[in-house]
C-alpha cells in the first residue's frame, strides 16, 4: 500500500454497510491501514455520490455520521472540485465516453494522477480499467 489510498463510493458504502459482499473485505483494509498510519483521500464528488447512493439505499441513517466523520479527520483528506479540475475532467469525461466511467469517476482519476496515488479502496472495476489498483474488486 502507499502513503495515501483513494476512497471512492463503492469503498465508502463497503465500510459502512454490514450486507455490503465486501464489508470485511474493507473493515480489514482500514486495519491495516490503521496500523501503518496511512491517510487517506476522497473528493467532494464522491462524497456527495455516497451520501446519494445512501439515501437511495435506504441507509439515510448513516449519512450524517459519515459527513461528521469525513469532515473531523485527520485520517481522512477532501480533495475539492475547482475550475481548472472542472476543465480537466469535463475533458476527461468526454475522451473517455466509450469507457462508460462517470463524471466522478474522471474528477477521481485526476486527482489521483495529481496526487500520484495508484490504490483505491473501490469495487468499481473502472478503477482498473484507468490502470489503478480496486483493492475491493
Amino acid at each position: 500500500m502507499a502513503a495515501e489510498i483513494f476512497i471512492d463510493t463503492s469503498g465508502f458504502y463497503a465500510l459502512l454497510v454490514r450486507g455490503d459482499d465486501q464489508y470485511d473485505h474493507a473493515q480489514d483494509t482500514m486495519r491495516k491501514a490503521a496500523k501503518k498510519k496511512l491517510r487517506f483521500v476522497t473528493t467532494d464528488y464522491v462524497l456527495d455520490e455516497t451520501a446519494t447512493l445512501l439515501m437511495a439505499r435506504g441507509c439515510s441513517t448513516v449519512i450524517p455520521a459519515l459527513l461528521h466523520s469525513v469532515s473531523a479527520s485527520k485520517a481522512c483528506r477532501v480533495i475539492w472540485m475547482d475550475t481548472e479540475r472542472f476543465e480537466k475532467t469535463k475533458s476527461s469525461f468526454i475522451k473517455n465516453m466509450g469507457n462508460r466511467w462517470s463524471f466522478t469517476d474522471c474528477f477521481s482519476f485526476i486527482v489521483m494522477k495529481e496526487l500520484r496515488l495508484r490504490e483505491a479502496l473501490s469495487k468499481d472495476a473502472h478503477f482498473r480499467s484507468a490502470g489503478f489498483t480496486a483493492l475491493l474488486a
